[in-house]
């Protein structure tokens, strides 16, 4: 007896006893604890998510279908909140369905202001009197013949902030209810704004307009459709204005461009960036502002008529502080040719600071030369185009990849190209260019600068073309066209995974239907450099130049 208890309680014995108990209520509690959390889940799912099986259950039977599990799981057209805007174009007694617009009431700080303050726009001219006539300027006489009698202003090229925003208030097809907008326009003077501090002035007074609005529209009910992708502004000025890289106060401009809400919206400007996708180039304003499409059937009449003893000319200055620039060699080739017309501008009084003078001498030209400005364009192109003249350009950004809205794509129908480096290495003899050119072909050259006259320029704000469409049309058009698209493959669920921000100026070339970008003849033109995000890697330098001249007269 004494030795079965003595082995009963001996250790060993004792512990494998009490490890097997142990690993007995261990699974037990293991069991209990599953059962448990089952019966919860099961409860949870059964009172609170029974509709949810349901739906898991009905779509499970259609998947078995043949349409795609891709095409259940997208929202009815519906059910997004730009569809009433989309179903307005069905409406077939409606002439405003499918092109309304809506227009934002801003605090007058963001516009109206500005104009009350003009003396302070700018350093070097008063725009006070450039503002006057709804953003036109001051009336031009027409002492020498060469303006019609009405329709001519002192237009200052850095005036389509305002031109816009009037010619705005008199679109046909504005409403105040925003669900049927194919687009929103935001009556933003940008282009004012960065005017008054270019100079003299830090980052973050250059920015504060802009980070105000930004923070003014991300909190309204409209932006939060789309997320400000239906938005569109206007900026009278090129875009490096509104792309400082850094927040340096040595660098130029302001960041507005970069800001990421104003990445979704459509900003529209003289000049746009080759190699970004939220900004599109409008033309830059003209001296002929129309009321009636008679002034403009008349004024293209006698640029038909007119004798033009010059075969090439042009109005501009050197840059020899820039080795990149053509302008010499131009200059060097008006002055050495017979057939060649020059206009010399320079600081100080200038017949380039006389439209009458700029006007008459494009009138009298067959051709017109357009080098790049300080950056890739130039007022004096549209300027050209406007006398009849058929423009001769030298790089694809100073119109080809800028102005797409507007010009032709064939570009070959309505001016001349030679490559810059033709004119760097003396290549070739504009002159004897141009005289290749046969007769017949510069008349339907000629004539198709004529047609293209209404869409380059901006019809007085305080009245309306009766059926021609002006530069305003064709912008507000194509941004309606834009956003409508847009919506269309939202609802569609399409999208372009190959879609490169980087080259964004070959999808401007592309013809309707197309959407894959292939290399190109003009791929070297703007190929940059490395670790450089801007102009030609000199955005800032292109910027500061081109305010100095531009405002101080120089064309």
């Amino acid at each position: 007896m004494k030795r079965r208890l003595s082995a009963w309680n001996s250790p060993g014995l004792m512990l494998k006893a009490t490890g097997k108990n142990q690993s007995s209520r261990l699974c037990w509690l293991l069991s209990l604890s599953v059962i448990f959390w089952f019966l919860l889940f099961y409860f949870h799912v059964v009172v609170f998510g029974g509709r949810t099986i349901d739906k898991f259950i009905k779509l499970e039977s259609n998947l078995s279908q043949t349409q795609p599990l891709k095409a259940h799981h997208r929202p009815s057209p519906d059910s997004y909140p730009f569809i009433r805007a989309l179903r307005t174009v069905e409406n077939m007694s409606d002439p405003c369905g499918g092109r309304y617009i809506y227009v934002h009431e801003l605090p007058p700080q963001f516009n109206e202001d500005m104009l009350k303050e003009c003396q302070k726009i700018s350093i070097w001219t008063n725009m006070c009197k450039f503002t006057s006539n709804a953003g036109l300027g001051p009336p031009l006489e027409n002492v020498e013949g060469v303006f019609s009698n009405t329709g001519w202003y002192a237009t200052n090229q850095f005036a389509v902030d305002v031109i816009f925003g009037n010619r705005m208030k008199q679109y046909e097809c504005l409403t105040k209810d925003s669900s049927i907008a194919a687009a929103i326009f935001v009556p933003f003077y940008a282009g004012l704004d960065i005017s008054r501090y270019l100079w003299g002035y830090n980052t973050s007074v250059r920015d504060a307009a802009s980070l105000a609005l930004v923070d003014w529209l991300v909190k309204r009910p409209e932006w939060k459709v789309m997320g400000g992708k239906d938005h569109f502004l206007v900026a009278g000025r090129i875009t490096w204005d509104f792309r400082r890289l850094s927040e340096k106060d040595s660098d130029w401009g302001s960041k507005l461009l970069f800001l990421p809400a104003a990445k979704n919206m459509s900003m529209l400007v003289v000049e746009s960036s080759p190699w970004n996708s939220n900004d599109f180039a409008i033309p830059y304003p003209t001296y002929f502002h129309p009321s009636k499409d008679a002034e403009v059937f008349e004024w293209q009449d006698r640029m038909r008529k007119l004798e033009r003893p010059w075969l090439f000319s042009f109005a501009g200055a050197p840059r020899p502080g820039d080795p990149k620039s053509i302008r010499g060699q131009l200059i060097e080739q008006c002055k050495n040719s017979k057939g060649g017309k020059l206009l010399e501008c320079d600081f100080g009084e200038s017949k380039c600071h006389s439209p009458s003078s700029i006007m008459q001498m494009f009138q009298s030209s067959l051709f017109c030369l357009q080098p790049q400005g300080d950056s890739y364009t130039r007022r004096s192109a549209f300027d050209s185009m406007l006398a009849g003249c058929i423009p001769v350009f030298f790089h694809p950004g100073s119109a080809y990849t800028q102005y797409p809205w507007h010009l032709p794509r064939h570009y070959s129908n309505y001016s001349v190209f030679i490559p810059e480096d033709d004119i760097r290495k003396k290549n070739v003899s504009i002159e004897e260019r141009l005289l290749q050119i046969s007769p017949e072909k510069v008349k339907m050259m000629r004539e198709e600068v004529i047609r293209l006259i209404p869409k380059l320029i901006y019809a007085d704000p305080r009245s309306r073309l009766e059926t021609l469409k002006d530069a305003f049309d064709i912008a507000v058009q194509s941004v309606i066209d834009k956003v409508t698209n847009l919506r269309k493959d939202i609802i569609e669920g399409r999208e372009d995974p190959n879609f490169i921000e980087e080259i964004s100026w070959k999808y401007a070339l592309l013809e309707d239907g197309q959407r894959e970008v292939r290399p190109h003849e003009w791929d070297s033109f703007f190929s940059k450099p490395k670790n450089d995000g801007d102009f030609d890697g000199s955005s800032t330098v292109a910027a500061k130049n081109s305010w100095k001249n531009e405002q101080r007269g120089k064309s």
